[in-house]
């Protein structure tokens, strides 16, 4: 089977041999045999142990070491009250997750930039405290890590006042015993109508639910809907409701007290399953027979085609230019740390370029869905998918699909619903790859002869959040001209309901009973950009045609362009709203210049096509009024970490974060600047989107550019460049580096064995 290979120039230059595989753990080498080609320097290149020293401990996510003193600090501390949150019921007091307390600005930038003491290391812990006269969720901070000894208690501190219980995420163990009372309880008083519609027997668990967000209609609401889907095994559940809607009180810190408050059924609402059953009995109820056959070839990702020649492969012949040492990955030209928040997502630390720092951090903030349709659990879901956690739900990355074959993967440890860490194997890769396309080039015929040009090579940071049904591909892309690229890609099942009535109005049919509901994507971001230094302006700059008489005939008019520049004075001023006028270049700047006088910036590049935003006059919108915004730049403030809460999710009506404080007409001019960013993008599914959406066209997020930052493009000097004249000879290594490639990328690819992550939390 014939294998092509794609080589990366970055990595097969000679002249970039003595930059490649710095601190890379090395692999152990194969013999090679006479007349066969030597295996290639390294073995698929493995993240180093997490055993942080200096500046990366610093962002570095808690160890498993780290996890287990602070989960044992907490258990001495709280009592022996504390139950295993994987056991625990609401009435219970537990330990919900544990993560890291990032340090404070000033403290980091003392330690990475003046050699201070770094700060203490630090743990989050939320903590329910089910048992308590007057039931809260509380926020402590655990350090010095890696041996606690002090408990802080934040709460009131960060949020104004306790946290109300009713906005505490769903731990599995309530999802769990809210499936027991609806199978065991509920779903056997209508068991003549399931078995008729739907196959239903109680033994055999061919049904699944599945679970909504917000939870109920106002703020201390906790009432869930929950649709019924065929439990197709190996396929995608998602697209098999049967049109059952059941919307489920969970509020009381009993289970047993918990209620179905209402049916939906096939179009029609019911007071309960029993008056469901009763109007069936009376033949009052028109049944949709719903097959569950699913398992066929439309449903399921398995190819029904054998497979065929191997895919294109790239490799580094003369071992990785990049090392990835715990959390921090290092190249020629960058430097940064990376992490997952548990609930956050990815995020990037000390971003440096060619040593200068660009960004202080660069992070997820939020991802949101706002769905639409005509059943009760797709007419009012809003799904912010951090109340869930998009770190947590990060999903081990498979080898040769979610990222190339030979890339470095890194685990990643936590403690979220237990007692004891668990890991998520392969949660991030890094690799360097040549995006097959030139950086800039240019051919001259004209005057005299000559190329030159440098190859586009990109050092990437990947994870991957799956959402029950959903899969977000979250890219951290560092390009060797010093922009960043930050995108996320959609792909996954579709949230699908049952197909009645007038549901084209809210989406297309793609299946005999399925309606693909049409909903909006969103992720907020948050950049903390220092370009040259903490104290940074905002400039807007834009186009616009003036009417100019000729100057050499003034007789005459044209319509001349020219560049308007205007220094963003206020928050209110520098901020965005969806729908308004935005800059087509807006950067923050310092007040120092480059050597033509131009202050030196960062350019904010947006790629979106963001649905509309949900109107303010939703009861529930202040609980992301972030997406009321293209973008907007603030103040940084440590009180301000986040654009949203976990807790908004629950609670959407009383926001523990309103996006919309942070934009109080302070200057920012001269000021330590946060820029947030959305990017998102009108989802309406259709045929193509079935048995997958496909992250083609569904990518979106913007870029980070130096704007006179440098005095001229940093890539001109790459070692990587190719220029060669028309009066030389272009075959021979000493002009051109390409013509070395028999030489220099004569090695086969030392590839590992096939290995994946598996399908649970270790």
């Amino acid at each position: 089977m014939a294998v092509f290979i794609i080589l990366s120039l970055c990595s097969v230059l000679v002249i970039g041999l003595g930059e490649g595989g710095t601190g890379r753990q090395e692999g152990v080498e194969r013999e090679d045999k006479p007349g066969q080609p030597p295996h290639c320097p390294s073995i698929s290149p493995s993240a180093q142990p997490q055993t942080h020293t200096g500046q990366s401990q610093l962002f570095a996510d808690l160890s498993q070491d780290e996890l287990t003193a602070v989960m044992s600090f907490l258990t001495q501390q709280l009592g022996p009250g504390l139950v295993d949150a994987a056991q625990a019921r609401p009435s219970d007091n537990c330990v919900y997750s544990v993560e890291l307390q990032l340090p404070p600005k000033a403290a980091a930038l003392a330690h990475l930039d003046r050699g201070r003491p770094p700060p203490p290391r630090e743990a989050l812990a939320i903590v329910f405290f089910g048992g308590q006269p007057q039931p809260n969720v509380s926020e402590l901070v655990v350090g010095p890590l890696p041996h606690p000894s002090y408990i802080r208690d934040v709460t009131v501190e960060r949020h104004g006042g306790p946290l109300p219980y009713h906005r505490r995420p769903v731990p599995i163990r309530e999802y769990l015993d809210i499936d027991q009372m609806i199978f065991d309880r509920e779903l056997p008083q209508a068991a003549g109508l399931l078995h008729h519609c739907c196959f239903y027997q109680r033994q055999r668990r061919n049904l699944v639910t599945m679970n909504t967000a917000p939870r109920g209609l106002q703020s201390g609401d906790r009432a869930t809907w929950f649709g019924l889907y065929y439990n197709i095994s190996g396929a995608g559940v998602y697209l098999h409701p049967v049109g059952l809607e059941l919307l489920v009180d969970h509020k009381a810190l009993d289970p047993a007290r918990w209620a179905i408050q209402k049916v939906f059924f096939q179009g029609h609402y019911y007071e309960n399953l029993a008056q469901l059953e009763d109007q069936f009995e009376a033949g009052l109820v028109n049944v949709v027979l719903i097959p569950d056959n699913g398992t066929g070839g439309s449903w399921s990702l398995k190819s029904q085609v054998s497979p065929g020649p191997v895919p294109p492969l790239q490799f580094y012949p003369q071992g990785p230019r990049f090392s990835v040492q715990g959390s921090q990955v290092a190249s020629s030209l960058w430097t940064f740390s990376f992490g997952l928040g548990a609930f956050s997502g990815p995020r990037v630390f000390d971003i440096r370029f060619q040593g200068e720092r660009v960004a202080y951090e660069v992070s997820v903030q939020e991802a949101l869905t706002v769905y639409g349709g005509n059943s009760p659990s797709a007419l009012r879901s809003r799904y912010t998918d951090g109340g869930f956690g998009l770190g947590h739900f990060s999903s081990p990355l498979t080898h040769g699909v979610d990222c190339p074959y030979l890339a470095t993967y890194v685990d990643w440890h936590f403690l979220l619903e237990s007692q004891a860490p668990k890991t998520i194997r392969d949660a991030f890769c890094v690799f360097e790859q040549n995006q097959g396309f030139p950086l800039r080039r240019h051919h001259s015929d004209v005057y005299s002869h000559y190329f030159g040009g440098l190859t586009e090579t990109v050092l990437v940071v990947r994870s991957v959040s799956t959402m029950l049904n959903y899969d977000y591909v979250w890219d951290i892309v560092f390009h060797p001209n010093g922009a960043m690229e930050v995108k996320f890609h959609a792909t996954g099942y579709i949230s699908s309901a049952f197909l009645f009535g007038a549901a084209r109005r809210y989406g297309n049919q793609v299946g005999q009973h399925t309606l693909g509901t049409a909903h909006t994507h969103s992720a907020h971001f948050k950049v903390d950009l220092d370009v040259g230094g903490l104290e940074n302006w905002v400039w807007a700059e834009d186009m616009t045609f003036v009417p100019t008489a000729v100057p050499w005939s003034p007789e005459h008019w044209m319509q001349r362009l020219q560049v308007n520049r205007k220094l963003l004075e206020t928050e209110e001023q520098a901020a965005f709203p969806f729908g308004s006028t935005h800059p087509r270049y807006l950067y923050l700047a310092s007040n120092h210049s480059n050597k033509w006088g131009h202050p030196r910036g960062y350019r904010i590049q947006m790629l979106s096509f963001a649905g509309e935003p949900l109107p303010q006059n939703s009861s529930m919108e202040r609980a992301f009024s972030w997406g009321r915004y293209q973008l907007a730049v603030t103040q940084r403030k440590e009180e301000e970490p986040s654009s949203t809460s976990i807790y908004n999710l629950n609670d959407p009506w009383t926001p523990t974060v309103d996006f919309t404080d942070f934009i109080n007409n302070e200057t920012v001019a001269g000021q330590d600047l946060v820029a947030w960013v959305t990017a998102g993008f009108l989802h309406i599914p259709h045929a193509e989107d079935i048995p997958n959406t496909v992250t083609v066209g569904n990518g979106v997020g913007f870029f980070l550019r130096p704007y006179n930052f440098f005095d001229q493009d940093p890539s001109s000097d790459s070692a990587d460049s190719i220029y060669f004249r028309g009066d030389q000879d272009a075959k021979a290594c000493e002009v051109n580096p390409l013509a070395c490639l028999p030489q220099a990328a004569a090695c086969v690819p030392d590839l590992p064995a096939f290995s994946h992550g598996g399908f649970s939390h270790n």
